[in-house]
C-alpha cells in the first residue's frame, strides 16, 4: 500500500526511521510538487530533531541523483575534495585550492561545489571571480578532464532537486538533512573523495556511509570545530585504513593562527589569497594548510600506499614548480 506523507510523518513521530526506499521515493516526490510546504518543513524538522541515520540519508542521495543531470566523465580514479560547510569560520577557499594542486600533481579531480552560503566565497564564487563559466556539457567537461586533469561541477546545473526546497531551508533556523547531502551528490559520483565535517557525529555519520557506497575516503575534523586541516590545532583524520589524531608538528608544520585562514570581507580578498597561494607567494601558513589537505587527498588517491610526509612533499612540488598554477591558468583558459 503506498504510503503518504501523513503516514511517514506519524512514524516519524514514533521515533521510526525511514527505509532508503522510502526515502528516495519521498526525494522524487518532493520534485514532482507532490507534497506541501508545510509537510515537507515536518518532514525535515522530525529529521533533524530525532537524528538522521545511514540509510535515510542515502535515501535522500540517490534520489537527488536519479532527478539530476548525471555526469559519467570519461576517468576511472579522481577525486573529489569538499567540505560539510556551515562552520561558520569563514576560511580562504581552502578545498579548492587544493584541488588545483592535487591535479597539478598529475591526478585527476573532479570538484562538487557551489557558491557561499555562510561564509565570503564558496568554490563557485573563487572560481567565477576569474571569469570561468560554468557548464554541464559533458563533452566540454570530458575534454577538461583529460587535457587538465580537472573539472568543476557547479551544483545548481545538476542537482535539480535543490530548487524545490531551497525556499523552505531558507526560512528555516536550523540546517537540515540537505546541509549533510551536498558532499554525497557530486553528479560524477567519484570513487575518492577527501571530506571535512565540522564535528565527530559528522564523521560517524559519512563514514558509515562511505562504507555502505564502497569508496576510497578521507574524512578530516580540527578538534576546534573547523570543517577541514586548519593546523590551528590537533585534527582528527579516519580512512578506509586508519584513524588517528595529528598535531602539525607531526606534518612538520607549525601550528596556525585563526586570522590566517580568514577569507577576508569581499570574494575580491578571497579570491586574491587563492591566486596567492597557487602563485606561491602566500603567507606560510596559508600554503601549509593547503599542502597539508592536498597532501591527505592524494592519500587516498594513492589507496594509502604512501606516507603522509611522501603526499606532503608531492603537494610542495606542484606548488613550488608551478604546476598547480599552471594547471590552473589553462583550466581558466578552457571555460572562459
Amino acid at each position: 500500500m503506498q504510503q503518504t506523507m501523513k503516514d511517514y510523518l506519524f512514524r516519524l513521530l514514533n521515533h521510526e526511521e525511514l527505509s532508503r526506499e522510502e526515502m528516495k521515493s519521498i526525494l522524487i516526490g518532493i520534485t514532482q510538487s507532490e507534497y506541501q510546504n508545510e509537510q515537507i518543513t515536518a518532514l525535515l524538522t522530525c529529521l533533524q530533531m530525532r537524528g538522521i541515520t545511514v540509510d535515510e540519508l542515502l535515501g535522500f542521495r540517490d534520489g537527488i541523483l536519479e532527478t539530476g543531470v548525471p555526469v559519467p566523465l570519461d576517468c576511472d580514479r579522481y577525486i573529489d575534495v569538499v567540505g560539510t560547510g556551515g562552520d561558520r569560520k569563514n576560511t580562504f577557499n581552502i578545498s579548492t585550492t587544493s584541488c588545483f594542486v592535487i591535479a597539478g600533481a598529475g591526478y585527476k579531480v573532479a570538484k562538487h561545489g557551489n557558491y557561499a552560503a555562510t561564509s565570503t566565497s564558496g568554490a563557485s564564487n573563487v572560481i567565477a571571480q576569474h571569469g570561468v563559466k560554468f557548464t554541464d556539457d559533458l563533452e566540454q567537461l570530458n575534454r577538461c578532464m583529460a587535457e587538465v586533469g580537472i573539472v568543476y561541477l557547479h551544483a545548481q546545473l545538476f542537482a535539480r532537486a535543490m530548487k524545490f526546497v531551497g525556499p523552505i531551508r531558507k526560512a528555516l533556523p536550523f540546517p537540515t538533512i540537505f546541509n549533510l547531502l551536498g558532499p554525497l551528490v557530486n553528479p560524477s559520483q567519484p570513487s575518492c573523495q577527501l571530506l571535512g565535517v565540522a564535528n565527530l557525529d559528522q564523521m560517524r555519520l559519512y563514514q558509515q556511509v562511505y562504507q555502505r557506497l564502497g569508496i576510497d575516503y578521507g574524512i578530516v575534523n580540527s578538534i576546534d570545530g573547523y570543517d577541514e586541516i586548519s593546523l590551528t590545532g590537533d585534527f582528527k583524520v579516519t580512512t578506509n585504513t586508519y584513524e588517528r589524531i595529528f598535531s602539525p608538528h607531526d606534518l612538520g608544520f607549525s601550528p596556525a593562527q585563526p586570522e590566517e585562514l580568514q577569507a577576508g570581507a569581499t570574494e575580491q580578498e578571497a579570491k586574491e589569497i587563492f591566486d596567492a597561494v597557487l602563485e606561491n607567494r602566500a603567507l606560510p601558513a596559508q600554503k601549509n594548510i593547503v599542502l597539508a589537505n592536498a597532501a591527505f587527498g592524494i592519500q587516498v588517491l594513492e589507496k594509502g600506499s604512501k606516507t603522509i610526509e611522501e603526499c606532503i612533499e608531492i603537494a610542495r612540488e606542484s606548488i613550488d614548480s608551478g604546476a598547480a598554477l599552471k594547471t590552473f591558468k589553462r583550466f581558466v583558459e578552457m571555460n572562459s
